[in-house]
């Protein structure tokens, strides 16, 4: 069950995102809980893969690239999902950053009532 409520703070993320970035767009709140889902996924099997390999590249940019990882992760959920649409990689870099940020925040407001 606390995967499902996981899941729809995520697609309201989405949504909040799609509402500050013009970079990319969401048709609606079923389409954002399935963008939600296959972005979980991706995020939980290619993410890692992509993690290791560009390991040396992370390596020499502190950290920084990790953050156009995301930014991939994203963009390939979009090609996953109808009704989810990337328009150019600085959206997906400014929705991913969005969206993450966005969900650690309803997160942490709901762990805070239990």
């Amino acid at each position: 069950m606390e995967w499902l409520i996981t899941l729809v703070l995520n697609g309201v993320a989405l949504l909040v995102a799609d509402y500050f970035v013009a970079g990319f767009h969401i048709s609606g709140f079923f389409a954002a809980l399935l963008a939600a889902l296959v972005l979980g996924l991706v995020n939980t099997f290619i993410r890692p893969v992509l993690l290791v390999l560009t390991l040396p590249v992370t390596f020499f940019t502190l950290g920084l690239f990790i953050l156009v990882i995301n930014a991939l992760a994203f963009l390939i959920a979009s090609w996953l999902v109808p009704g989810f649409t990337v328009y150019t990689f600085w959206g997906a870099m400014a929705g991913a950053l969005i969206t993450s940020i966005v969900s650690w925040l309803l997160n942490g407001i709901l762990s805070l009532r239990d």
